[in-house]
């Protein structure tokens, strides 16, 4: 029990040293730089905060406001329209964006959290950078050393960790998506009047606008203060959300003057950016860690590698004396020269010389086939010569070289029994001859046969010789061709792409029946939250097919079967047919196995 205070309190003294020796060597670098003065950064921002002018940023293409189709082919008549227009459109968009942030980082805490405990105590230590590394390594062996328990208490610390981040990220994506939800449902219910007449109708949702603004600053200052005692984050709820008054009217007067729209306007544009300002600090004290924080180890050590090459280049390089190097790109050159002689010009040339000269070389197999005729009329003339003058009588000019060479060899068998005298006096001698002719015309009979093989798979060959080089040049080309379509992308041609595609209509889906599940349970807050999720998975949608549904020429039809999904008095089971018909129509949300 007395190990811990003193565990303690030396943690306390590193720290403190740690502490000062940094603040010196930090003070004494700011030393050497000229500094700007205090607070010059932080006057800067609020002199442009306070200056710049709420103008509207350029229309994301994204889902459109729920409006009549007649508004998309007609123009603002005048600039308070137009500012109008655009500024509901601005709310829809930033709501888009910051859902979009939110919902990013909340999967990636909710895929580390369906991890087991030895993941999640393997993120805590070597996937938030080399300070968290060093931390949780002397923690767990210093735990390891007093506790056999430590690494279930580093388990449980990892699963608080992401639980809060979790616990945040949705909180603040159920105030959004509501607050989403609830300005779909009132441009979707002024709709009409916005197309008539958009001055005179901003003023009566003027109203609606500052309810849900103030709904949104109470919804989350609740977060706040449910979550301010327990926060494991230094500064996440130092600042709350405060937004300005919208100016509230009486409905029975008279529409508003362009100054008084301009005022309101400019209102909306000042909460809007109070609203990003807000969400980007808290987002990005929840985020998750960057791609480069997470896989700091591999960097770390690719950074070793590529050190430790370079110098070894640098050894053998002429900066060193050393000719090495060149030797290698001169070796490397050489077998890239044989490697395309060998395999691409020789064979090209090889196949081209056996199609052209095709006729010459027949001509050649002519002229050989003569030669074994020769051969073969000249044996054929000897056997005649040699059966008559062995039987004393003329053979029949029909008479085959089979029947002939039988006689032939009973002669020669004959005169085997007495060989000396027969060789000099006899017929044995040109009896071997015979034979001799005989074995010299099957010689070349073999070889005319061998000769057409080798002739009819020369193109064969040349091919065989070629493939190396040709499936290298396809490999490279398979690997361009992906490299260019980019088919990881949602919006891409391939088949990764058409499953991301194909997975948003699924959440698309699931999202419609959730919200109907809501609805009839009664819980209205969590129906709302479900239909600005809605509205956010029918934008990833939107921006997902639009490009390849443009060229297929089926944009036009999709597109408004997108936005009729999004409307909030459309019944759920036509929405249902409408999902189905998205899977079963449209080409661009095809499976890949159905093209071909």
């Amino acid at each position: 029990m007395e190990t811990a205070p003193d565990g303690s309190e030396s943690s306390r003294d590193i720290r403190t040293l740690i502490s000062f020796y940094s603040n010196y060597l930090w003070n004494r670098l700011t030393t050497l730089f000229p500094s700007p003065p205090p607070n010059f950064l932080e006057k800067i921002a609020n002199l442009s905060r306070q200056t710049a002018l709420p103008i509207s940023t350029k229309r994301r293409a994204g889902l459109p406001l729920p409006l009549p189709s007649s508004s998309f082919n007609s123009a603002p008549t005048t600039p308070e329209s137009s500012r109008i227009y655009d500024v509901l459109n601005d709310i829809m968009d930033r709501s888009i964006l910051n859902l979009h942030k939110i919902q990013t980082n909340l999967q990636f805490w909710l895929s580390r959290a369906e991890g087991s405990n030895a993941r999640k105590v393997y993120f805590m230590i070597f996937e938030r950078g080399p300070r968290a590394f060093a931390n949780g390594a002397v923690q767990l062996l210093r735990e390891s050393v007093t506790d056999s328990s430590a690494m279930q208490h580093l388990s449980h610390s990892a699963t608080a960790y992401i639980s809060e981040r979790i616990a945040v990220l949705s909180s603040l994506r159920g105030s959004l998506a509501a607050f989403l939800a609830e300005f779909y449902f009132e441009v979707d219910k002024y709709g009409e009047e916005l197309v008539k007449d958009p001055e005179k109708s901003f003023s009566s949702l003027m109203v609606t606008l500052s309810g849900l603004f103030s709904k949104l600053e109470a919804s989350i200052s609740h977060l706040n203060a449910l979550r301010q005692r327990d926060s494991s984050v230094d500064g996440t709820y130092s600042f709350p959300l405060l937004f300005e008054k919208l100016p509230e009217i009486n409905q029975e007067e008279s529409q508003w003057t362009g100054c008084e729209i301009n005022d309101a306007i400019n209102l909306i544009y000042k909460n809007l950016q109070e609203l990003d300002s807000y969400l980007g600090q808290m987002v990005a004290k929840h985020q998750k860690p960057s791609k480069i924080t997470r896989y700091w180890i591999r960097y770390t050590c690719g950074a070793v590698g590529l050190s430790i090459c370079s110098f070894w280049l640098l050894r053998h390089s002429r900066l060193m004396g050393s000719s090495d190097i060149d030797n290698w790109i001169r070796e490397a050159k050489e077998s890239t020269v044989s490697f395309f002689n060998d395999h691409v010009e020789q064979p090209l040339l090889s196949i081209r010389d056996e199609l052209l000269d095709t006729f010459k070389k027949r001509q050649k197999g002519v002229m050989d086939i003569e030669e074994v005729n020769l051969t073969s009329n000249s044996l054929h003339r000897m056997l005649l010569t040699f059966c008559e003058q062995t039987k004393g009588q003329k053979l029949p000019e029909n008479a085959s070289d089979q029947e002939m060479l039988e006689i032939v060899m009973a002669r020669y068998e004959k005169e085997l029994m007495h060989p000396i005298s027969n060789l000099l006096n006899g017929e044995l001698a040109r009896a071997l001859l015979i034979q001799v002719q005989k074995l010299k015309l099957d010689t070349e009979m073999a070889m005319l046969e061998l000769d057409q093989i080798l002739r009819a798979n020369e193109i064969n060959f040349a091919i065989l010789a070629a493939l190396p080089a040709f499936f290298l040049s396809l490999g490279l080309i398979a690997a361009a061709r992906a490299w260019f379509r980019k088919d990881t992308r949602v919006q891409g041609r391939g088949r990764k792409a058409r499953i991301q595609r194909r997975l948003l209509i699924v959440e698309v889906e699931k999202t419609i029946m959730q919200y109907q599940n809501y609805i009839d349970q009664g819980l209205e807050n969590d129906a709302q939250c479900m239909f600005g999720m809605l509205i956010y998975c029918l934008d990833c949608l939107y921006l997902a097919v639009r490009g390849h549904a443009e060229t297929t020429g089926e944009w036009q039809c999709l597109k408004q079967d997108i936005f009729d999904l999004g409307k909030p008095g459309l019944q759920t089971a036509y929405k249902l047919i409408l999902t189905a018909r998205l899977e079963r129509v449209y080409d661009c949300l095809l499976p890949s196995l159905k093209r071909q």
